[in-house]
Parts: C-alpha cells; sequence; structure tokens
C-alpha cells in the first residue's frame, strides 16, 4: 500500500533528512581543511552520501592521451579530496567509464568511490552483456548503484537487476530519466517500491518534480538523485552578467553553480546532486555546494522568485 502524507514511514525519512540538512551531528564527512561536507541518508539502509556528486555525461568521454585526461585526473582527485564520493556514469556515454575507471585505479580511488551506472539496452542478454561491460571498464568486482537507463525495457531489466542484487553484485538498484514527460511512468514504478533510487531532472529552472515525484520518494523511502541540475547550462545564461544577490550570504552561497545546487540539495527528499564538469575550477565550486548553511523553505521560494523574474 502506497503511504499517505502523514505516514510514519514518510515522517521517518523526512526527520532523517531534515537533521542532515540541520546539521545534526553524524552528518558531515571531514574533508582537508576542517571543512565539512553534508550528507544525506539513503532511506532503504541509512547509509550516508555526500550531497554533491559527480556526473560524466560529455566530460569524461575523452581519449587515451595523457593531455587529455589530464584535467579529469584532477576532478576526480579534487572530488574525493572534498568529501565526494557518489560518480554517474552510463555506457550510452561514450569512453566516460572507461575514463573513470581508468583514473580512479591509477589515484587509487577505487575503495573510496560509490559507483553508480546505467544499462541501455534491449533484451536479457544483452542487458547482462552491457552490464559486465560496465564492470570491466569500470575495474571494480561489484557495483554500488545500477540504473536502468530512461526506463529502456524496464521490464526486462528489472528482473535481472533484482537476480543481481541477491547475488550481491549490485548494493542498489534504480531507474532514471531526463525529462518530466516521463513523470508519470516514474510515479507508478515508484509506488511499486520496488527500486531503491530514483534519478530525474531537477533544478531551480526545472522544478516539475516537486509536485509529486520528491512527496512520493520520500513516501516510498527511495533516494533521489538529482540529473542536469544547471538545465543543460541553460541557468548560466540566464545570470550572465548579473551578481549573485547578496542575501545569498545567508546560506553561505558565493557563486550561481553553488546557488543552483543550495537549492535542489535543500528539498529534504533529495540524496544527491550530479553536476558533470572536467574542470578542476568548476568542480572545486560545485562541490562548495555541499558546505556550510543550506536554504530553508522561505529562502528556497525566495530563491525560485528570484530565478523565475529574470
Amino acid at each position: 500500500m502506497t503511504a499517505t502524507p502523514s505516514s510514519p514511514l514518510r515522517r521517518r525519512v523526512l526527520q532523517a533528512m531534515a537533521a542532515s540538512a540541520a546539521l545534526g551531528p553524524g552528518a558531515f564527512a571531514q574533508v582537508p581543511g576542517g571543512q565539512e561536507i553534508l550528507k544525506r541518508p539513503i532511506p532503504r539502509t541509512g547509509e550516508t552520501l555526500p550531497v554533491i556528486g559527480l556526473g560524466t555525461y560529455r566530460t569524461f568521454d575523452v581519449g587515451g592521451s595523457a593531455a587529455e585526461r589530464a584535467p579529469l585526473k584532477e576532478v576526480l582527485r579534487g572530488f574525493v579530496q572534498r568529501g565526494g564520493t557518489l560518480i554517474d556514469s552510463s555506457p550510452m556515454y561514450g569512453s566516460a567509464e572507461t575514463v573513470v575507471g581508468d583514473l580512479a585505479t591509477g589515484l587509487g580511488l577505487a575503495g573510496q568511490l560509490f559507483y553508480a551506472t546505467k544499462v541501455w539496452t534491449t533484451g536479457r542478454e544483452a542487458g547482462i552483456r552491457q552490464m559486465e561491460q560496465s564492470l570491466r571498464r569500470l575495474r571494480i568486482a561489484r557495483l554500488d548503484l545500477m540504473q536502468i537507463h530512461n526506463l529502456l525495457d524496464l521490464d526486462t531489466h528489472r528482473q535481472t537487476l533484482k537476480a543481481w542484487k541477491a547475488q550481491g553484485r549490485i548494493r542498489y538498484i534504480g531507474i532514471t530519466h531526463y525529462h518530466e514527460g516521463a513523470y508519470d511512468a516514474l510515479e507508478q514504478i515508484l509506488r511499486t517500491r520496488e527500486f531503491d533510487f530514483v534519478q530525474l531532472n531537477y533544478s531551480i529552472a526545472e522544478r516539475e518534480a516537486e509536485r509529486r515525484l520528491l512527496p512520493l520518494a520520500a513516501d516510498t523511502g527511495t533516494a533521489v538523485i538529482a540529473n542536469r541540475p544547471f538545465a543543460q547550462a541553460n541557468l548560466f545564461s540566464r545570470v550572465r552578467g548579473k551578481s549573485v544577490p547578496e542575501w545569498a550570504a545567508e546560506f553561505d552561497c558565493a557563486s550561481w553553480a553553488q546557488f543552483f545546487l543550495k537549492y535542489i540539495v535543500s528539498h529534504p527528499a533529495v540524496t544527491c546532486a550530479i553536476p558533470a564538469t572536467g574542470k578542476p575550477q568548476h568542480l572545486e565550486d560545485n562541490m562548495q555546494a555541499g558546505y556550510g548553511r543550506l536554504p530553508d523553505a522561505a529562502m528556497r521560494r525566495k530563491m525560485a522568485a528570484f530565478i523565475d523574474a529574470l
């Protein structure tokens, strides 16, 4: 039975998430310089994840030369140094899985990352081959999170994912989509409670998920990964030439990237946002969104109104 808005499950989930958002004890991971990164619990287990992860779409799809990979090596190194763990990829992202696997192994970071990737093909055997390939490319024996990408061949892959999870080859299973046109389907699937994670598009410019899906994720104890946090960079175009408002200092925000990311991760149902970057300076800026205070509900409304008025 689906939990109601006032159900004990939802109250437990929101209370746990609110505790971390309120900077409660144990909610942070220590990083260099004495700073602390906010972490949120995965509702089904209580395991915590830093609220800022790392996406790899386009940015990690590079060749094998040292010159091409050098900036990404620094991005990955800096990501872990600043407290990050969840890195998200997909077979459809070109060479991204291979680059992540090579760099993480070379840097000795494999044991410090939470690996998330996807299955994106049709047919049971093709799905198995693709997932085996992802493990080889990432250079790992067990995956933290495998997701059915864009719900492609959902009924087939959900059976394989459940079997792999039972065998210990996958720790968590999930579903993804990048567009609100799929929200009806995502809602139906979330109500089954079969999946530990849902990944969806959510940003201050794309707030449709706030209406039904984020409350439903809290109801069903489903972790949420937010993709397209900058609305495919469209948000930066909207604020070009404008300064971050002075009142953003009230939630320890010093840049537009932090403004956009803090809006996302201040929602109590969001577990992690995954901005993608191949530039170390952008990585450092993004990671700062996981530090310090977060906006409360009233401030979030003020932030959304500010962006809407641009």
